[in-house]
């Protein structure tokens, strides 16, 4: 059987956003935080902290999207790792939903004041629908991905 480790697995998503898309990713997180923020200033209710987190979001999902949505792009290494991100959408999303919880904890804690349980609680949470979504998105482009062979 070809059982790999957890931190063999980490190590392809890795490889596997190795050359991502991160200034259109930090560019389209940071539009969308501005975005959210200024029209939630407009109608009354602007909340720093839910923009903040929705660029978060954004900046994880169009980098770890963007990085398997052309897998036959980058050196050898970059390509396999890609190739096993599309095989793995599950496994490979795990990644891009630690980076969101990692960055949007200290959001939670230090802007919100929620606390150290209610911030992580709130990031483990929006990492999640990262999760949930990154995995969704990468299943699609495994089947354009067979289909383009």
């Amino acid at each position: 059987m070809n059982e790999i480790s957890r931190r063999d697995e980490v190590s392809l998503s890795g490889a596997a956003l190795r050359g991502a898309p991160w200034k259109a990713a930090a560019i389209s997180g940071g539009v969308i935080s501005a975005t959210s923020y200024g029209f939630g200033l407009l109608t009354g209710g602007g909340d720093l902290v839910w923009a903040l987190g929705l660029g978060i979001s954004l900046f994880a999902m169009v980098a770890a999207i963007g990085a398997v949505a052309k897998p036959e792009d980058g050196d050898r290494v970059t390509r396999q790792a890609r190739q096993w991100s599309l095989q793995h959408p599950w496994k490979f999303a795990l990644l891009p939903a630690g980076i969101t919880a990692v960055l949007d904890y200290p959001v939670q804690l230090l802007i919100d004041g929620e606390g150290v349980f209610g911030s992580a609680f709130d990031a483990l949470w929006r990492g999640a629908l990262v999760y949930l979504i990154t995995a969704i998105v990468t299943l699609t482009l495994q089947g354009r991905a067979r289909s383009s062979r």
